[in-house]
């Protein structure tokens, strides 16, 4: 009996190498000339430094700050302005009748002419409202800087993502293959009488049940392409070959405190903040201050080609120009307080985040720590259940089993090596976590824009 079992075991090996087909590779949908392209993991943060459209707005939101800067300090150069006019008045002794207290005299001409403005000095008004929109422009270059580490962010969780759906698909094909060869093993032993037909129809249900994590696994790695290239700023699906990558880790020392300090250090998002308080305190000093006086100095000087006798052919003059406010119906007061209330209200916005910041790093710490430990505990998994697979396969090999036996052991190794494929690429996308909440997301300050002078 042992001996036609044997040769039937040897038939069915013959049989099932002649049969086997090799799995396919395809790590995305197939579209007519459409051909995979290689992609590192550096690559990628390029092409989303480059294309993606949050990059760009945030950069654009930075420069137009600036702007708003060179405007404030454009408020304390020299004001040169250029004129010409041409009058004609109907009679030599023409005069503005209405339309204003003065009287001036009006005496037909042609001249041309400049004027010099120059503020001496407001008392810190225009200096500290140039402050403000130094650090408004400051702010916002933090912010750019932030949602680049953000889409930087997205970037590692689509990649790794889309490498844990891969490597999850070629588990559930090789576990696909092992089914359909235990099928076909059992199909030859039913025909010769030495398997019954309960063990075919166990088989059957195992290649089915693996035919259905296949497909499940194909569109966990098409959607997961799907969200890599929106990430890297495309609007169709690309298809990319991925190269195994692994980030730099900053988690090794076992003290998160000190993380938390970089993290309070270094986020772009807290320097935003620290940047935004101190413009409202500048904005709130500056409007205190508009209500001391303004004194400038003021020069004109110009020639008249053609003129009444009575006017000169040059003219020049100058003069210091005193302003101060006296009332306006509390404007100027009602302002500082907006502004010092703002800048109070910043201030605590800056302690929450601070707080929060503090929390995610301990948390981002906390999973790192766990998804480490989960990839030794699943890695000795799969090793225990491939062992156990291999002793049902020769224990129903030899007739000592059952075929559920067998199920049972190809069923828990599957599960052991899907859960340390997907351990393997969780450790790496939580390390990328932990760099991000310590403000150390790779390549985040690649395109930054140039901060304000």
């Amino acid at each position: 009996m042992k001996g036609a079992l044997l040769a039937a075991w040897c038939g069915v090996l013959a049989c099932a190498a002649s049969a086997q087909t090799p799995p396919s590779t395809a790590t995305g949908p197939r579209t007519p000339g459409s051909e995979a392209q290689a992609l590192t993991l550096e690559q990628a943060h390029e092409l989303a430094l480059r294309n993606h459209p949050d990059i760009a707005a945030a950069n654009y939101r930075a420069q137009a700050a600036h702007e708003a800067f060179v405007q404030t300090r454009a408020g304390l150069l020299p004001q040169l302005s250029l004129y010409g006019s041409a009058v004609h008045a109907d009679s030599a002794n023409t005069r503005l009748m209405a339309g204003a207290i003065n009287n001036p005299s009006v005496f037909s001409r042609t001249a041309v002419g400049g004027g010099l403005t120059q503020l001496i000095t407001d008392f810190g008004h225009s200096s500290n409202l140039l402050a403000s929109s130094q650090l408004q422009a400051s702010a916002e270059a933090h912010n750019a800087s932030s949602t680049r580490e953000q889409v930087l962010l997205q970037v590692d969780h689509g990649y790794f993502s889309t490498l844990k759906a891969q490597a999850v698909l070629a588990v559930a094909r090789q576990t696909l293959d092992t089914r359909r060869l235990l099928l076909e093993r059992v199909s030859v032993l039913a025909q010769n009488k030495l398997r019954s037909d309960l063990d075919v129809s166990f088989a059957q249900v195992g290649v089915e049940d693996a035919r259905l994590l296949v497909q499940q696994a194909r569109n966990e790695v098409d959607s997961s392409m799907a969200t890599l290239s929106t990430v890297l700023g495309s609007s169709e699906q690309q298809r990319f070959t991925l190269a195994e990558e692994t980030p730099a880790s900053l988690a090794q020392s076992g003290d998160v405190a000190q993380l938390v300090e970089k993290a309070l250090r270094d986020r772009p998002e807290l320097a935003s903040l620290r940047d935004q308080r101190d413009a409202a305190q500048s904005l709130a000093r500056s409007l205190r201050d508009a209500r001391l006086p303004s004194i400038s100095a003021v020069i004109d000087a110009g020639n008249s080609p053609s003129h009444d006798a009575r006017l000169p052919a040059n003219y020049s003059a100058g003069g210091i120009v005193l302003s101060m406010p006296v009332f306006a119906g509390g404007l100027y007061e009602a302002r500082q307080h907006e502004a010092e209330l703002r800048a109070r209200a910043a201030a605590e916005s800056l302690r929450t985040l601070e707080n929060n910041v503090s929390r995610d790093v301990r948390i981002a710490w906390l999973d790192l720590n766990n998804a480490r430990d989960r990839l030794r505990t699943t890695a000795q998994l799969a090793r225990y259940a491939a062992t156990g697979y291999e002793l049902a396969d020769a224990r129903y090999k030899v007739g000592s089993s059952s075929i559920v036996e067998l199920s049972q052991a190809q069923l828990e190794l599957t599960s052991a090596q899907i859960a340390e494929s997907t351990a393997r690429y969780e450790v790496l996308i939580r390390e990328a976590d932990l760099n991000y909440e310590v403000g150390s997301a790779a390549g985040a300050d690649a395109g930054a824009p140039p901060p304000p002078p």
